[in-house]
């Protein structure tokens, strides 16, 4: 599968965070992440194994009771049913990969 910048395609979940999914195949998932300072994300878990990359901006990780302050260019792993949320500190800008697939996630149940 191949895909092609494209500036359409995004939902928002809740206010502040734009997401869409670019690529995906079998087992994983990719999303992008359009974060705006001051979003919230929630602590919250699922059965998804999720890793991340912060492409540009300022995030603060709570994951598993612990915070990481994320910076351009750090990453992150967050195992399956573990307890993870984030404050939005500058307009940010992430990839994240889920596995296995997101069914939520897949374009056509995004509507």
């Amino acid at each position: 599968m191949f895909q092609k910048k494209s500036d359409s395609g995004y939902i928002t979940p809740l206010t502040g965070i734009r997401q869409k999914t670019t690529v995906y195949g079998e087992k994983s998932l990719m999303t992008e992440f359009l974060l705006d300072k001051g979003a919230q994300l929630p602590l919250h878990a699922h059965p998804y194994e999720q890793i991340g990359y912060l492409v540009k901006g300022h995030i603060r990780l709570t994951v598993d009771g612990k915070e990481f302050d994320a910076t351009p260019g750090d990453s992150w792993s967050i195992l399956a049913d573990t307890i993870h949320g984030a404050e939005i500190l500058e307009d940010s800008i992430a990839i994240e990969v889920f596995s296995p697939v997101r069914e939520d996630y897949l374009p056509e149940n995004q509507k």
